[in-house]
């Protein structure tokens, strides 16, 4: 059994990449709003479902397609933040049930204009797999990993040497102090909510080749990208990443060695264990309340 271990950490690698990406699209918007966003799998499904029918309704390109559903993230992401902001001071699980009600609006508007049956949807790229080693990386996985490893260094990049970075993590620290200080905080929160839902996104194009594509397709992904920032800490970025990678490859082994039917009670039951025993995460920092 130990000689598929490499192969299940490779494969596990590329799934907890796409996972760790759309958990940075989670983080950035509650780093800098203090909202759980759990209409997240649903903007990416209705990103996704944009590029499949500009793919196969208008034949476009898949790259052009791609970028479409980005913009159409980033639109969705922007307007969640209008419909928000005139609650912006309510509690914590009012702006989370509000979000719950973005999230079964979007399944319903999907329903309506894409459909309901499950479709499949084309990998990016296609061709001999790679094989190092004796394990096989497929060309759609290397693309998932290097795709994920070079928007999680944008991110990052952007945070830390940009004035709109800057802004954003201002605002993380301080809503009231950043404002004080000049920011535009209704205009950098509505772009760290395009820009989280964009990250989700690609994640959902990228991951919908592997699971199919229908309505409920982006809810179990949206749960591992849960179960990745708890992981790692949802306070921290860097922990979004290392929470991802390992809960891909964790989850993996759990398929691999004992059963493919109980990965996802497993993802389940690792957000029950770390909330009980590390609830800021591996990396996170504890909060101690709401930020102005």
């Amino acid at each position: 059994m130990m000689e598929i271990l490499p192969q299940l950490i490779v494969s596990g690698l590329a799934a907890g990449s796409l996972y760790a990406l759309m958990a940075l699209g989670m983080i950035l918007i509650f780093k800098t709003t203090d909202v759980v966003n759990f209409a997240h799998g649903d903007m990416a499904m209705i990103s996704s479902f944009v590029a499949l029918t500009l793919m196969r309704g208008y034949h476009q390109p898949y790259w052009l397609a791609v970028l479409a559903a980005i913009a159409m993230g980033f639109v969705l992401g922007a307007l969640a933040d209008l419909i928000l902001r005139p609650a912006r001071n309510a509690p914590i699980l009012t702006l989370l049930i509000a979000t719950l009600g973005i999230s079964l609006m979007l399944s319903a508007l999907g329903g309506h204009f894409f459909g309901y049956q499950t479709v499949s949807f084309p990998y990016a790229l296609v061709g001999k797999p790679f094989v190092i080693a004796g394990v096989i990386l497929t060309r759609h996985n290397a693309l998932a990993l290097g795709v994920a490893a070079a928007l999680g260094l944008g991110l990052f990049a952007l945070l830390k040497y940009t004035s709109v970075g800057t802004a954003m993590r201002a605002m993380a620290q301080n809503r009231l102090a950043a404002q004080l200080m000049g920011v535009n905080v209704r205009r950098v929160s509505t772009l760290s909510w395009g820009l989280g839902a964009a990250l989700g996104a690609v994640a959902g194009v990228l991951i919908a080749p592997v699971v199919f594509l229908d309505l409920n397709t982006m809810i179990t992904v949206l749960i591992k990208a849960f179960a990745a920032a708890v992981l790692g800490g949802f306070t921290s970025l860097l922990g979004a990443v290392v929470g991802g990678l390992l809960l891909g490859v964790l989850e993996n082994l759990v398929g691999g060695y004992l059963s493919t039917q109980l990965q996802t009670t497993f993802v389940f039951l690792l957000i029950i264990v770390m909330l009980a025993i590390r609830p800021r995460g591996l990396l996170g920092a504890p909060v101690a309340g709401r930020r102005a």
